[in-house]
């Protein structure tokens, strides 16, 4: 039945063309000539710089080490711009029958947890795509920085850490996924797209506002329950940092964070699903 139920929405969702541009491809895009029109700025700066300095044009040439890539990568797959328009994708998935009225005539052919279960499915899909849409991102831009500032090209993986680089891989994959089910859950309380599309973002913004400026005036340390439970990105964060092990965590920051991002996945599912097995889609 779950097969079923992906077969079926994966068909859908690969019919929107659009939605899976915006979602997976506009921000690898948007990065790639983003990074080469910085690139060239700063080229053209340092050029100036360099000429009024006299510097030796044999200075800064070294390789540009290509393998860099990887951890530059699933460092930043759950960018901010990746998440909001991964939204675009997860409206359709969750509100799409809503939109369009569709619910009365899939509902029947199938169990309802499957059904959402289903569509979770294939948004994972998706984020895994938009991740290594992002990689190959990742390496134009390190080919484009060699190119632009005329430096050759290494691949060297004398430096890298396969276990760091998979497990900040699997966090910026959850902290996807996560953001996303924020729009599964606002798309079955409100049977609305916009909901599902501007929800998730508008809780991000205050979550941001929360967990930057707000954070010392209310009195709450990064390192307490109440900041990891509240803020599923700083929990990401914390995670994040514990992986590169750059400096020591506290003493059960890991956990607090870890049971953060647990619940901000488990509990939205778990709640969709009951809503949902309540609601009368009769007129859906």
């Amino acid at each position: 039945m779950l097969v079923d139920a992906l077969k079926s929405e994966a068909y859908r969702v690969s019919r929107n063309r659009t939605a899976i541009f915006c979602s997976v491809v506009l921000t690898p895009l948007l990065f790639v000539f983003g990074g080469l029109a910085y690139l060239l700025m700063t080229k053209a700066k340092g050029d100036a710089l360099a000429a009024k300095a006299n510097l030796p044009p044999e200075m800064g040439n070294q390789p540009v080490n290509l393998a860099e890539a990887f951890g530059f990568a699933a460092g930043n797959g759950a960018n901010g711009v990746l998440l909001v328009f991964m939204l675009l994708a997860a409206a359709a998935v969750y509100a799409g029958d809503y939109r369009w009225e569709t619910w009365r005539l899939i509902s029947a052919r199938n169990a309802r947890p499957w059904l959402i279960l289903g569509k979770i499915g294939v948004m994972k899909v998706l984020a895994m795509i938009a991740m290594l849409a992002m990689l190959i991102a990742s390496f134009l831009f390190f080919i484009s920085q060699a190119v632009v500032a005329g430096r050759p090209m290494s691949f060297d993986l004398s430096d890298f850490n396969l276990v760091e680089f998979l497990l900040t891989w699997l966090l910026s994959y959850i902290r996807i996924v996560q953001y996303g089910l924020i729009a599964l859950l606002a798309a079955v309380v409100s049977r609305s797209l916009l909901a599902a599309l501007f929800v998730p973002w508008a809780l991000g913004f205050a979550q941001g506002l929360l967990g930057g400026p707000l954070l010392p005036i209310i009195g709450w340390a990064p390192t307490d329950w109440a900041s990891q439970l509240l803020l599923p990105g700083l929990a990401y964060d914390t995670l994040k940092a514990a992986v590169a092990g750059d400096t020591p965590a506290p003493d059960g920051l890991v956990v607090k964070a870890i049971t953060s991002l647990v619940l901000w996945c488990v509990v939205p599912v778990a709640a969709s699903i009951a809503w949902f097995q309540r609601q009368d889609l009769s007129k859906e």
